[in-house]
């Protein structure tokens, strides 16, 4: 029990230490989907999809796409290798010079579940190596300025079952930087769930993600889906 009590500790006392001020007038929306399509017993894949928006109907600012491979140790601890691609679209900034990123991301991620009461805690720690190529926009466009970064991800997360169909969930992520500016960014999340079928939801959220010197208020609706593939993949060995 002390592990998630200090870690919950941690976050709030990390988050509450950065300067809050208001990135900007709108609230933006991100839509997204996750999926853990199972393979086979101890296998999984990672399927991700996420169309971020500076504002709740237009603006186009960010695309990710994110997969990987799932290891279960247990049913309660996942290992994952994976990779994902970023691309970011920042001219809606004051100062727009090298707004505009693509990125090449590897990461490596460990996950750990419990159950305490009627709340299911997760923790997911995560490491990522960024190959980031960014362009200025102003200057010169033709000009690569291409950099390679590394950050450290802990996430923790609390979900409360309401009844079979509805869920409530919350978590608090904290983003650090592994060369300089240690502090990246913290996400604070909390959703409303509902279960569709046995292995899909839906989630309606809203995530206030802080940075060092400003904070975007965001909407997210995430759809889940979650479907074991075990028998195909046996059909198809047998045939």
């Amino acid at each position: 029990m002390r592990h998630f009590f200090a870690g919950a500790v941690l976050l709030l006392m990390t988050s509450m230490g950065v300067a809050q001020q208001p990135g900007e007038g709108e609230t933006g929306i991100w839509y997204m989907y996750f999926g853990m399509n199972k393979v086979s017993e101890r296998w999984s894949v990672h399927t991700e999809a996420q169309f971020r928006y500076f504002e709740t109907s237009s603006n186009f600012n960010q695309l990710l796409l994110r997969t990987g491979a799932n290891y279960h140790i247990n049913p309660n601890a996942i290992a994952t290798l994976g990779y994902a691609f970023i691309e970011t679209d920042g001219t809606f900034q004051d100062n727009p010079s090298r707004a505009n990123s693509k990125e090449n991301r590897i990461f490596q991620q460990f996950i750990l579940r419990d159950k305490v009461w009627e709340f299911l805690f997760e923790h997911r720690y995560r490491l990522e190596q960024r190959f980031i190529s960014q362009t200025d926009i102003l200057s010169d466009p033709e000009q690569d300025l291409s950099r390679t970064e590394h950050r450290a991800r802990y996430r923790l997360q609390v979900m409360l079952p309401l009844t079979d169909t509805f869920f409530l969930n919350f978590y608090d992520e904290i983003f650090i930087n592994l060369q300089d500016n240690l502090f990246d960014q913290n996400r604070l999340y909390g959703a409303f769930g509902i279960n569709i079928t046995e292995n899909s939801s839906l989630q309606l959220g809203w995530l206030r993600n802080q940075f060092s010197s400003m904070v975007f208020d965001r909407f997210q609706i995430g759809f889940f889906y979650n479907p074991d593939l075990r028998g195909i993949f046996k059909r198809k060995v047998k045939s």
